[in-house]
């Protein structure tokens, strides 16, 4: 007999459900992911996806006892490779399908928002990858070579789902340039393009298609390095407020006809009465083009002694809505120390080609946005961080999962043979016992049923 060579798409039935809820693979199919011969597109990205979650790389899967029943290495590579592959709408459809299972879970009254910011993407290693750049990281005042990844975020507060990026080039601290012969129609030359522009001008389009795809939010939240007129204006002209924090730079704001200052302006300002004492002052202003804002001064938690600036477009909000509104912006800090640190964000590839660096984050994207929705589900107060390694430990343990379900079929076994009132007995205990399992255990008994 000749032995039927299974594709072992390695996903386990925690994370299969999930795939199934989201729609994974179907939003893979209608961003035009396809091939003519081999390995299906579907398959490859599953095997990719999962391979976090198994501890390995893709170098030490194939070395193992495993390694014949995969497919090679070219396979994933010319994949993870391709330029024609539409990844920025594959995440787009991924993350708008999302965020509309989260909304009718978001109570009315809770605002959903935007994030912005960027972080450092480093390949200090490296010296032939396409686009490479030199940036400064202001954190630590030190060079690295890498990209600024720009990225996108929607939150409500409770819920964050990365909904676009971009991995920005530099053109004056350029290493090396765009790849020769790249087909100018393709989505990987657009990308590359797009990466040589400056952040503001990238900015208003990722919004633009956020909103396009039926996304919703009230704010838009920045950090001072975004926080400028004409950015602020462009994001005005999508019909988003803006609330982002201010640096003490050469801008000036108007009151009553004068231009002053950020220092100037936070001795104009009215000191606040209330219980809140980390809220300083604050007043009516506006910015160069015309723009009124309210400007907030709040107190340094660090030092004591200085002050935040913290700028809201919308007038009609008091001042401790602007600044909880405000804090909402830290989730995008903690999902990129959750990319980096749990997601292997760039480290699992160290291809050289801008399309495989897209490729490679956008399926670190799509891991946290699963982690996310099962974290939304659970009814317990475990973290995105504490959920990786609950998985983690679950995938390698796939035994044990046989053994519960042996031992339901046991029980079974037993009840049938027993008197019709005993029978009915362990059954009815059987299904409470199931019924109050948490969904990622009852993920392994999809087909147990328990009929008295």
């Amino acid at each position: 007999m000749i032995e039927q060579n299974v594709q072992q798409n390695q996903l386990p039935n925690e994370i299969k459900s999930a795939f199934k809820e989201l729609k994974v693979l179907q939003h893979l199919r209608t961003a035009g992911f396809k091939k003519k011969f081999g390995y299906t597109c579907s398959f490859l990205f599953q095997l990719v996806f999962v391979l976090l979650f198994h501890h390995k790389n893709w170098f030490r899967l194939l070395e193992s006892h495993k390694g014949e029943s995969f497919p090679g290495k070219d396979a994933v590579y010319r994949f993870l490779n391709h330029s024609g592959y539409a990844w920025r709408r594959f995440l787009t459809l991924l993350s708008s399908s999302t965020i509309g299972k989260i909304q009718p879970l978001t109570g009315e009254n809770r605002v959903s928002v935007f994030v912005v910011d960027d972080s450092m993407f480093e390949r200090n290693r490296s010296k032939a990858v396409e686009l490479l750049s030199r940036f400064k990281d202001h954190a630590t005042g030190c060079y690295y070579k890498g990209f600024r990844m720009l990225t996108l975020g929607w939150s409500d507060g409770h819920t964050f789902i990365p909904v676009d990026f971009s991995l920005l080039a530099s053109i004056k601290s350029q290493v090396n340039g765009i790849m020769q012969g790249i087909d100018k129609r393709t989505s990987g030359y657009k990308r590359r393009v797009e990466a040589l522009l400056p952040a503001p001008e990238v900015i208003p389009a990722m919004i633009d298609r956020a909103l396009s795809a039926g996304m919703q939010a009230s704010y838009v939240l920045m950090d001072s390095w975004f926080t400028h007129a004409p950015l602020i204006q462009a994001i005005l002209d999508c019909g988003l407020d803006v609330i982002g924090m201010v640096k003490a730079d050469k801008k000036r704001y108007l009151v009553r006809g004068r231009r002053l200052s950020l220092q100037e302006l936070y001795f104009e300002a009215i000191p606040v009465q209330g219980k809140n004492n980390g809220i300083l002052r604050s007043i009516r202003t506006e910015l160069s083009p015309g723009i009124p804002v309210t400007m907030v001064f709040v107190r340094h938690r660090s030092k004591k002694k200085e002050w935040l600036a913290i700028l809201c477009t919308d007038l009609s909000i008091p001042e401790e809505e602007i600044i909880r509104i405000y804090g909402i912006r830290w989730d995008i800090e903690v999902f990129f120390k959750c990319a980096k640190s749990l997601l292997r964000l760039q480290k699992e590839f160290q291809g050289r080609s801008y399309d495989l660096l897209i490729s490679h984050t956008t399926i670190v994207f799509s891991r946290y946005i699963l982690l996310a929705w099962q974290h939304r589900q659970s009814t317990d107060n475990r973290t995105l961080g504490g959920l990786f390694h609950l998985l983690c430990d679950e995938v390698s343990q796939l035994d044990w999962a046989v053994a519960l379900k042996q031992l339901i079929e046991l029980l079974e076994e037993v009840a049938k043979k027993a008197s019709k009132k005993i029978t009915t007995l362990i059954q009815t205990q059987l299904q409470h016992w199931i019924a109050g399992l948490p969904n990622y255990i009852k993920a392994y008994l999809p087909n147990l049923s328990c009929e008295s």
